[in-house]
């Protein structure tokens, strides 16, 4: 099996019965659209692997050492570059804030293929928001651990300000266009 279908079928099963909280539609649904966008960016396969992948340290019960022994060190190291520390310690709630800054921090620092997995992820989680947004206008905050806008809003253009090295792309373009859309307001900080 090539690497990439082995890492779609690994996601389905640890995705097995997730739904997206704010659509209940099933959660396999975003890494393979984050997927197609990574795709857009680049034909690296290790890349497109990790984004499949991108969610499951963090929202399943896959181990890094998993992911290291069935897709090797690069792709685990990708998809280490995308995940936050979860500090347990904290409920979701209390951590985000520290949880972004932390990712966020990291990201500044991050490789062009890290950047292209956090672009896809992000831009993935924005076309969700504007549907949600027109559907529910600014209730939708209600559906997230992070319920104020303005933190939302801050943290999303925060990671647009670290991706402008991909600022020549489809994909940051249609970032900047839903930014706006949810958020209001022009894309500059």
């Amino acid at each position: 099996m090539e690497l990439f279908e082995q890492a779609l079928a690994f996601a389905l099963q640890a995705h097995k019965g997730q739904k997206r909280k704010s659509s209940g539609v099933p959660y396999i649904l975003h890494p393979c659209e984050a997927a197609a966008i990574a795709a857009s960016l680049t034909d690296d396969r290790e890349v497109l692997t990790a984004v499949m992948l991108h969610d499951t340290l963090e929202d399943t019960d896959a181990t890094i050492e998993e992911i290291r022994d069935q897709f090797g060190e690069r792709v685990a190291a990708l998809v280490q570059g995308e995940t936050e520390n979860p500090h347990p310690e904290l409920s979701r709630e209390e951590s985000w804030m520290l949880r972004k800054e932390e990712s966020l921090a990291r990201l500044r620092e991050a490789d062009a293929d890290v950047r292209i997995m956090w672009l896809s992820d992000k831009l993935s989680n924005l076309r969700s928001l504007y549907r949600l947004h027109l559907q529910e206008g600014d209730a939708m905050w209600e559906h997230f651990h992070q319920k104020d806008k303005a933190e939302q809003e801050r943290y999303y253009r925060a990671v647009i300000n670290c991706l402008s090295s991909l600022s020549d792309t489809v994909a940051y373009t249609e970032y900047i266009w839903l930014l706006t859309a949810v958020f209001g307001g022009d894309h500059e900080n």
